[in-house]
C-alpha cells in the first residue's frame, strides 16, 4: 500500500534522507520545517513539497489528507546561553503530544523517533525495551517524557510507535558532523587525525541512516496487536561498539591517519567543534549496550542491511567522492549546537527558539 506521509522536521539530518528513501518506494511525502538547518547542505537536496512552519503552530488543517505522520522535529543539543533545559525541551514535549493527540482524533498513524540514549549509564549486559532507563541528559529525559505521554493517550483506536534509535550515522544531504561516526570520519579525511573527546571506553549502539529509514518504512503497513504504545529498539546486536573501537575501525580505513585524544590536541578551532560539554575529565558516563531482539521478532520484514564496518567504509567513500575538505567539514551549519547558538546569539531566534522576523 502506498502512503501519504507528513514528515515534521523534514529539513534535518534524518528527515532529508527519509523523504528521499520513502519516495523511492513510491510513497508520497510532504514536509513541515521551521528552517533552522535548511541551508546546511553538503550535497543536493531531494525536492519535496515543504511547508515553512514551526511545529508548535501545526493545526488539524495541516494534517488533512495524510495517513501517517512522522515527528522528527525536536532539539538535540545542550541548553545554551542563559536558557534552562526546561526552556529548551519542554516545548518539544508539549508540541509532540499535541500533534499526537490530533493524529489520534483524525485516525493518523503516529511514529516517533525516540533514542537508545534513554538507557543512559547502564550496568553490564544488553538492555531491552522493558529494562530500566537511566537518562543522563535533558535530551534523553525529554524522549522519555514524550514516550510516557504517548503511552497515556494510547488506546484501542491509537497505538503510536516509538522507535528508539541507536546513534545514527551515514550520508545525508544535510549531514550532521556532530555525531560520533560522521565526526570521526570527517576528521580522519580532513585532518588525518581520529580525535576522541573522551577515553573511548563508553559503549554505544550504532545505526546506519538507511536502516533508520527502513524502520520507518516497515512501520507504515504494520498494525501492532496492542492497544498500547509500541516501543522498539532499532538496530542490531552486533553493532554495539565501544567508541575507541569505532575510532580504530576508521583509523584503519584512512591511510596515514593517527589516533589522538582531545586533551592532547591544542587546536582551539577543532576543539570547539568536537568537544562535548557533557564529557568531564575525559570520561563519558553515557554508556550502554542495547538488545535489538524485539524488533527482529516483532516488526515484519525489518532487518539492518548495514554493519558498522560496511557503513563506515561506505561513508568514507561518499565523503571522498565529494572531496570533503576542512572548510566544508568545519561549517557551523553541520553542528546542531553551534548553529542554534549562532541563531540565538545573533537574535535571529528568541528565547523561545522562534524566528524573530
Amino acid at each position: 500500500m502506498l502512503h501519504k506521509i507528513l514528515i515534521v522536521g523534514s529539513q534535518g539530518y534524518l528527515g532529508s534522507r527519509l523523504s528521499e528513501y520513502l519516495e523511492e518506494f513510491g510513497h508520497q511525502c510532504t514536509g513541515i520545517d521551521t528552517g533552522f538547518f535548511k541551508n546546511g547542505t553538503l550535497t543536493a537536496t531531494y525536492p519535496i513539497n515543504t511547508i515553512n512552519k514551526d511545529a508548535r503552530l501545526i493545526t488539524k488543517d495541516d494534517l488533512e489528507g495524510f495517513d501517517t505522520l512522522i515527528l522528527l522535529a525536536g532539539i538535540s543539543n545542550d541548553p545554551f546561553g542563559h536558557m534552562t533545559s526546561e526552556q529548551i525541551y519542554d516545548p518539544t514535549r508539549d508540541y509532540a503530544l499535541t500533534i499526537a493527540e490530533m493524529c489520534k482524533e483524525m485516525g493518523i498513524k503516529f511514529i516517533y523517533p525516540s533514542s537508545c540514549s534513554v538507557y543512559g549509564a547502564a550496568a553490564n549486559g544488553f538492555l531491552s525495551e522493558d529494562g530500566p532507563t537511566k537518562p543522563q541528559t535533558p535530551y534523553s529525559i525529554n524522549k522519555l517524557q514524550v514516550e510516557d505521554g504517548l503511552s497515556v493517550m494510547s488506546g484501542k483506536t491509537f497505538s503510536p510507535i516509538a522507535l528508539r534509535f541507536g546513534t545514527v550515522y551515514g550520508m545525508s544531504s544535510r549531514i550532521r558532523f556532530d555525531v560520533v561516526i560522521n565526526m570521526l570520519c570527517g576528521l580522519a579525511l580532513t585532518t588525518k587525525k581520529v580525535t576522541l573527546n573522551s577515553n573511548g571506553q563508553a559503549w554505544r549502539p550504532h545505526l546506519h541512516i538507511d536502516d533508520a529509514c527502513e524502520s520507518f518504512r516497515s512501520c507504515l503497513d504494520w498494525r501492532p496487536d496492542t492497544d498500547n504504545l509500541v516501543v522498539l529498539n532499532v538496530g542490531c546486536n552486533e553493532d554495539n561498539f565501544k567508541i575507541i573501537d569505532i575510532a580504530k575501525i576508521i583509523h584503519s580505513n584512512v591511510e596515514g591517519s593517527e589516533l589522538t585524544y582531545l586533551c592532547s590536541n591544542k587546536d582551539s578551532e577543532e576543539n570547539e567543534l568536537i568537544k562535548d560539554r557533557k564529557i568531564q575529565d575525559g570520561v563519558d558516563t553515557r554508556s550502554y549496550k542495547v538488545s535489538f531482539d524485539k524488533i527482529q521478532e516483532t516488526l515484519p520484514g525489518f532487518e539492518c542491511k548495514w554493519t558498522v564496518e560496511s557503513g563506515i567504509k561506505n561513508l568514507l567513500d561518499e565523503l571522498k567522492e565529494i572531496d570533503l575538505n576542512n572548510d566544508t567539514f568545519n561549517k557551523r551549519e553541520f553542528y546542531r549546537l553551534q548553529q542554534i547558538e549562532f541563531l540565538h546569539q545573533t537574535h535571529q531566534i528568541d528565547d523561545n527558539l522562534i524566528w524573530v522576523n
